[in-house]
């Protein structure tokens, strides 16, 4: 392999990404459009519960509690119903999320000290917010049962049963505290993902179509009958997407840390290693699918399709794969994209190394060794 002609590959493959202005502009942006899509738009976390209220109590205890919802940070009353139809064309036309049905006796059964029920109906059209909205309800509702009963022990002169701030004494104090993440922001890990995505698709875009762009203007002819070899070619072409590529993570990077505030815990060289090696197994995969299919469009369409996809869903990135049937489970390891995602999380998050991600990293380098071995042993540099 000689340098020089390698290198007059790789320049003539630049000027022509230079020349063609449209692709190099969406190699470029497509990292900026996808990080604000989904570091804006794609989000676990659950601020805000519009809440509908009937009660039908209307007295100053059902308001102690109504009370504890309006002052959460998480729920917002947006209206007050007199019925259940009421209630329901509020969740139908979604001016809320949950409903709180507070009946009649509530009051009375609270002073009275008997269990009472509180409904809380929720729009379940949504399975995952409506679970954690009616999770923070329960712990709505568990503190308001608490300072209730508190109350009922301190006007029965059971005071020994509570603390000096005249609150049921706890036996034990659950203290919970998230490592890593201590906020459980969403961006934190949804962030390191992007920057796989960015990746496949930059990879995907750009490679997919060198090769089958040569066959199809007949420039390939010309190329063969040069001294150019196969392997020179391939390289040749690859090395120009490769610093795109490389800088489309820098631009990621860049953009998580400054508009989304997610810094890098880890060895930010070692993130960028692994990020060369996934984006190399990236890049040959798409010149494999441009090598056997001879055309851009189809080679594009499937680079995406096959890229994009499977690390978007499979990976780990947005769903977790041990909530997966246990079938599609073994799949996702033929997903490149759930090694580098965990690495990345784990250098973004974690501040782990190799002596940690060993594992993670090998099946990365065996997958991209795997790539750039199919690409030449596809690729014919000669006529047919």
């Amino acid at each position: 392999m000689k340098i020089r002609r390698l290198s007059a590959v790789a320049r003539k493959e630049f000027i022509h990404v230079v020349r063609d202005w449209r692709s190099l502009f969406l190699a470029l942006a497509i990292p900026i459009i996808l990080i604000l899509i989904y570091g804006y738009a794609l989000t676990l976390d659950l601020r805000d519960v519009p809440t509908s209220i009937w009660d039908q109590s209307k007295t100053s205890v059902s308001r102690e509690l109504l009370s504890l919802f309006n002052g959460s940070a998480y729920f917002s009353i947006t209206g007050y119903c007199n019925s259940y139809r009421e209630v329901q064309q509020e969740l139908d036309r979604g001016r809320a999320m949950i409903a709180i049905v507070i009946p009649s006796d509530f009051a009375q059964s609270v002073k009275g000290g008997r269990d009472v029920a509180i409904q809380v109906v929720a729009d379940g059209s949504d399975a995952n917010t409506s679970r954690l909205a009616m999770g923070y309800a329960t712990s709505v509702g568990q503190i308001f049962s608490t300072s209730v009963v508190a109350q009922q022990l301190s006007i029965q002169g059971r005071g020994d049963l509570l603390d000096p701030d005249g609150k049921l004494a706890q036996p034990l104090e659950l203290v919970q505290r998230s490592w890593y993440n201590p906020d459980l922001r969403s961006q934190n890990v949804l962030v390191p993902g992007i920057i796989a995505l960015v990746m496949i698709v930059v990879a995907a875009m750009l490679t997919s179509v060198t090769i089958a762009r040569e066959w199809e203007t007949g420039t390939m002819e010309q190329l063969i009958s040069t001294p150019l070899r196969g392997v020179e070619l391939i390289i040749g072409k690859v090395l120009p997407y490769f610093i795109i590529g490389m800088a489309d993570v820098a631009i990621a990077v860049a953009m998580g840390k400054w508009i989304f505030n997610v810094p890098i815990v880890g060895n930010a060289g070692l993130l960028f290693a692994m990020s060369a090696l996934f984006l190399t197994g990236a890049l040959f995969f798409g010149m494999t699918l441009s090598i056997t299919l001879k055309s851009q469009v189809l080679a594009s369409q499937i680079a995406i399709v096959a890229g994009f996809l499977p690390t978007l869903i499979l990976s780990g990135f947005v769903f977790a794969i041990e909530n997966m049937p246990l079938p599609i489970q073994l799949i996702t390891y033929l997903v490149p994209g759930r090694y580098f995602i965990a690495i990345l999380r784990g250098i973004y998050l974690k501040g782990i190394g190799l002596e940690i991600l060993w594992v993670d990293a090998l099946f990365l380098a065996i997958y991209t060794l795997i790539m750039v071995t199919w690409a030449h042993k596809r690729f014919k540099f000669k006529l047919e």
